[in-house]
């Protein structure tokens, strides 16, 4: 069969795609976007006031528990104090610049009505991304200057106690960086490890934050043989969302923005995010024809406790 003569047909209106010259485009009114958005230790994290750019905190430990026998009727002697220790970090500013010309606020749009609060709120989730990346960060704090951006030290950082890893241990008060080894497999006795050092400094991490490699490695360790089939479902569930050992309860999530190359048990009572600044967005001079929005926070992590997490480190990641 061919087409009859001079019939107008979608080709004759725009080429091969029906569209344009009376023809309207097919377009869903919608914007599609997968990225992804969790961030589970900046959620688990709670939250804290900072009130000046250099965050400080206080520590302090009970004495060595020993055996304590005493002679009877003898004189009180003083008890050696033991000394309290201060801790910092330093006060980062994190922010977004959405920036969109009034013609573009102007024309009818997909999937949205207001083209800045879209920036806006797009802006508002990539800055809780990259505090969730900065917070896992092998980056020790920095100071600034009026040409350098303060850095706030990222957890590895902070922690030289409770560690298992092939490379040197940072000094653990955030100034220095852990040096890296050779990427070795992970091993539930490395986990197991960590996790009774945890326990005998007195830690209660809730915690084991991997990355993906990590996650699906953790569930192949051998206290999780035993797989479980949901007949009415036809499911076999081959994961663990829950280790447990001797000594902790660990709460297994995978983290897309951590390092991972690490494993982190963490205490989530012992740290917090300090905001000097809670994000907020503040419009901007206007200098011509569009509209400019700054979105920004100042924040610094405060480990209140670095004896209460741990770290696996130096893990293949592939």
């Amino acid at each position: 069969m061919t087409q009859p003569a001079s019939i107008f047909s979608v080709y004759d209106a725009s080429a091969t795609t029906g569209v344009g010259r009376g023809n309207r485009e097919d377009l869903v009114d919608m914007v599609y976007d997968i990225s992804p958005t969790e961030t589970p230790i900046f959620s688990a994290l709670p939250r804290s006031e900072a009130t000046a750019v250099l965050h400080e905190w206080t520590r302090d430990a009970l004495a060595t528990a020993a055996a304590n026998e005493q002679i009877e009727g003898d004189d009180a002697t003083v008890t050696a104090a033991q000394v309290k220790t201060r801790l910092n970090n330093r006060c980062a500013i994190s922010s977004k610049t959405p920036g969109v010309t009034m013609t573009q606020m102007a024309v009818k749009k997909t999937g949205m009505q207001d083209e800045m609060a879209y920036q806006v709120a797009k802006s508002m989730k990539e800055l809780k991304r990259d505090i969730e990346v900065m917070i896992t960060a092998n980056t020790a704090k920095v100071a600034g200057n009026d040409t350098t951006p303060r850095k706030s030290a990222g957890l590895p950082t902070w922690l030289s106690t409770n560690v298992n890893a092939a490379g040197a241990d940072p000094t653990g008060d955030g100034s220095d960086t852990a040096t890296n080894g050779t990427q070795r497999a992970f091993q539930e006795s490395f986990l197991q490890e960590v996790s009774q050092e945890c326990y005998d400094s007195g830690g209660e991490p809730t915690l084991l934050v991997l990355g993906t490699f990590n996650r699906r490695a953790a569930s192949g360790f051998a206290g999780n043989l035993n797989r479980n089939m949901d007949a009415s479902s036809k499911k076999i569930i081959n994961s663990i969302a829950v280790y447990e050992d001797d000594f902790n309860v660990l709460k297994v999530v995978p983290d897309r923005f951590c390092l991972s190359r690490n494993a982190l048990l963490l205490d989530t009572e012992q740290a917090k995010l300090a905001w000097l600044r809670p994000i907020e967005v503040q419009p901007l001079a206007k200098t011509g024809d569009s509209i400019r929005k700054l979105v920004i926070g100042e924040w610094t992590l405060e480990v209140c406790e670095p004896r209460a997490h741990g770290i696996v480190r130096d893990l293949t990641t592939s």
